[in-house]
């Protein structure tokens, strides 16, 4: 086979291996590429998940987890309803959702493919009601509802390990493989080709969050009063936004108060 020839086919099959990758994200329409198999990512998760927990205190404030636990469960629903209403239930069929407070005085939550949530004690300062608890949750799931893990991950694969498939890199270079996994979930911070992305994420995730908690009952113009409680929170200084993987405050609240008209038209109070 003359170089030529052979050179065109690895072009071909590259383009059919990236548009058999992408894939639209609901609600916001972005593209993106993802080679992830949920079944491989979700079972990742689950099990760092339930490591996670094993090391970790979870708090005893029972009205406090109760509140967690119950917020996070209309945000579940609003999530489901809006599958259902829109003929995407099949992208929950792996999801086993769960809500976990845990006693740590970090300003911090996080979330995991198939449903996987944790908010920690100290957040609960800044969240101070069941609508700022909503922001921080539905948010958390934004990010999974759009995959933004799966789609982090798919970009590690291809910038350090070579294109490898998630199957082969967890056969030949596990140690690699979970570490990246831990990058693409936000424990542990990169600069790089992949910081822009991350940005990308967090806005994006910022208005499916809208969505969800104005469709589980709470009043979208919260989610306002929490990012400006936040940013007095913090207790050191921002760094530029162009050396951040989050927007600047005043960046996610302009784009917070322009996505609010859109929220609005999903809200129903309970």
């Amino acid at each position: 086979m003359k170089h030529s020839t052979k050179s065109k086919l690895v072009v071909l099959c590259g383009l059919v291996l990236l548009l058999s990758g992408c894939t639209e994200v609901a609600i916001t329409g972005r593209r993106q590429f993802n080679l992830v198999p949920d079944s491989m990512i979700n079972s990742m998760a689950f099990q760092s998940y339930g490591e996670f927990l094993t090391q970790n205190k979870l708090s005893k404030d029972f009205s406090k987890t109760q509140m967690v636990k119950r917020v996070g469960g209309r945000i579940q629903k609003a999530v489901e309803q809006y599958c259902a209403n829109n003929n995407i239930k099949d992208r929950l069929t792996e999801y086993q959702w769960e809500f976990n407070l845990i006693e740590d005085d970090s300003l911090n939550a996080w979330a995991m493919p198939g449903g996987k949530v944790v908010v920690y004690t100290g957040l609960l300062k800044v969240t101070q009601t069941e609508a700022g608890l909503a922001t921080v949750i539905s948010h958390e799931i934004g990010h999974v509802f759009a995959k933004h893990g799966a789609e982090r991950m798919t970009q590690g694969l291809l910038v350090d390990l070579g294109g490898m498939a998630l199957s082969e890199a967890l056969a030949n270079r596990p140690a690699q493989t979970q570490n990246l996994f831990k990058q693409s979930y936000g424990i542990g911070t990169q600069l790089g080709v992949l910081l822009p992305y991350s940005r990308v994420h967090e806005s994006e995730a910022d208005h499916l969050g809208l969505i969800f908690m104005a469709m589980a009952g709470y009043d979208p113009n919260e989610a306002l009063s929490f990012w400006q409680r936040m940013a007095l929170a913090k207790q050191s200084p921002q760094p530029l936004e162009i050396l951040s993987t989050h927007p600047a405050d005043s960046t996610r609240i302009g784009n917070i108060q322009r996505l609010l008209p859109e929220a609005m038209q999903y809200y129903r109070q309970q």
